[in-house]
């Protein structure tokens, strides 16, 4: 059963990482549109950048705790990207080369995306597979 609230929180942990991105993607494409001005697109995206990387070491940290070592291995290299990131200080939007940047921006956000949704169907399966285990034993 603790199994099962395990997965249970890592899915909605992963939806919330999904939130994130997909939200730092709008306020990419709303500048690339120019519904937005540069500072307040760099602002909104800046403001969730600590989140994402907090609540990501902490998804980590549970597949850790709870020994599913397999997703824990598999959520490293996505840990140690944004672990580089901020070290070499490069985790927040600059206002003054958004534009410069933005294909680049927009690429790295559409890879997070596309590593979370490998990441959530991988949980997925394995909630179903711990929940159809557990109704075996009954």
């Amino acid at each position: 059963m603790w199994s099962l609230f395990a997965w249970l929180i890592s899915f909605f942990v992963i939806i919330s990482l999904l939130v994130i991105v997909v939200y730092q993607l709008m306020c990419l494409a709303d500048l690339e549109f120019d519904y937005i001005n540069p500072y307040d697109s760099a602002a909104r995206i800046n403001q969730v950048v600590f989140p994402e990387f907090i609540i990501q070491g902490g998804l980590c940290l549970l597949f850790l705790l709870t020994g599913h070592w397999i997703m824990a291995l598999l959520c490293m290299p996505y840990l140690y990207y944004n672990i580089k990131m901020y070290t070499n200080n490069q985790h927040l939007v600059d206002v003054t080369e958004i534009f410069n940047l933005l294909n680049w921006e927009k690429k790295k956000r559409l890879i997070k995306l596309g590593y979370l949704l490998f990441i959530l169907f991988l949980s997925l399966f394995w909630m179903i597979w711990t929940t159809l285990d557990d109704d075996e034993h009954y």
